[in-house]
């Protein structure tokens, strides 16, 4: 090993009252003095350090050992992607990518989930980003510590063709919700759905640019045909439609056919797309002809959608602690009674499936 990987080797357990110790890794000074600010405001999280670069990086690592990093990909002297790699190798521990608008830096932000990171979230490039992640960071970080490491697959299905498609439009529905590790979460559980599949709408907590990305390695590595959704979209038997980073997915039926609508209103649960507004209409639009999961992910989005689904007779699952790295959102909703069962992610994707199968087509399409 170098001398950097044999640095990173000599980690420390913090005490579970102990302040969670960050330590911010970014080449913009802009930035890593309002990340600082953010975070040092918080009486239970201590910035530790602030590097430019990753050498500069590994000797703080060395120094303060912190309990958690935020990472920029793009920097000097050596790539965020190789860094993070060293660190998932020698010294896991929780990490948060905060990535660049374009697509580049969402293809590797990507990776970086891929490689072990638990979180993305976009680089402000304004006032209005620059409040947002003042106001949900610090809340990110703890959840973030809390994450279990190495639930998530990283090694996903080779590419594959799609298969044929009825692309008949879809007369069932299956929802799906996610966070906080959901991005992983879906690469495993979208692949192992055949092409013969009710349409699927997807509500990821994804920043604008990289939830095309994120749909397209989808696609990819999936049986299903993968897309962003777009306004107006039919939604379609063998079709998955991942909501737009900062916007939300809704479903409505027009000319006897579910429809996609996107809406810029305002944030639910400090998220655009939000779960909650996409399970709502789904609700609204399809009855008792849908089904939906709600995985991984911090706070409580998703639950009161959930709860509405199975409130009106719908079955509704939750991922399992033990399979999710963040267990907040479907944690929350087990709390509520919002979740007909709570199952490991290994069977989601069965289940979704053999209850879809089992529903009856909505009548509001007649």
């Amino acid at each position: 090993m170098s001398r950097i990987d044999l640095e990173l080797a000599s980690g420390v357990t913090r005490p579970a009252t102990a302040p969670i110790r960050v330590l911010i890794v970014d080449d913009s000074p802009m930035v890593r003095r309002m990340l600082s600010q953010c975070l040092a405001a918080q009486p239970d999280i201590e910035v530790v350090g602030t590097a430019a670069e990753p050498f500069e990086a590994r000797e703080l690592m060395v120094r303060q050992k912190p309990d958690l990093i935020t990472l920029d990909l793009e920097m000097p002297r050596m790539h965020g992607l190789e860094f993070l790699a060293r660190i998932m190798k020698h010294r896991p521990m929780p990490v948060i990518v905060i990535s660049s608008l374009t697509q580049a830096g969402s293809s590797a932000a990507l990776e970086a989930l891929r490689l072990g990171a638990v979180e993305v979230l976009a680089k402000p490039d304004g006032p209005e980003s620059v409040g947002l992640l003042r106001r949900t960071l610090p809340d990110t970080v703890r959840a973030v510590a809390r994450a279990r490491l190495g639930l998530a697959p990283r090694e996903h299905a080779a590419p594959v063709a799609p298969a044929a498609a009825t692309g008949t439009p879809s007369q069932v529905l299956i929802a799906i919700g996610a966070s906080t590790g959901g991005v992983e979460a879906l690469s495993s559980l979208i692949p192992a759905l055949p092409a013969q599949c009710p349409g699927i709408l997807i509500a990821q907590h994804i920043p604008p640019v990289f939830s095309r990305s994120f749909s397209e390695r989808l696609d990819q590595i999936s049986a299903l045909t993968v897309k962003e959704a777009a306004e107006g979209d039919i939604i379609r038997d063998g079709f998955v439609y991942v909501a737009p980073g900062d916007y939300h997915l809704t479903i409505t039926v027009r000319q006897g056919r579910f429809v996609a609508q996107l809406d810029h209103g305002p944030r639910v649960c400090y998220q655009r797309p939000s779960v909650d507004v996409l399970f709502r209409s789904v609700a609204r639009a399809a009855g008792t002809s849908a089904t939906a999961a709600l995985l991984t992910g911090m706070g409580a989005d998703g639950a009161s959608g959930l709860k509405l689904l199975h409130s009106i007779g719908c079955h509704t699952i939750a991922q399992d602690e033990a399979t999710s790295v963040v267990w907040g959102m479907p944690g929350e909703a087990h709390k509520l009674g919002a979740a007909s069962e709570v199952l490991p992610l290994g069977r989601i994707a069965q289940r979704l499936l053999d209850l879809s199968r089992t529903l009856a087509p909505c009548p509001n399409l007649r």
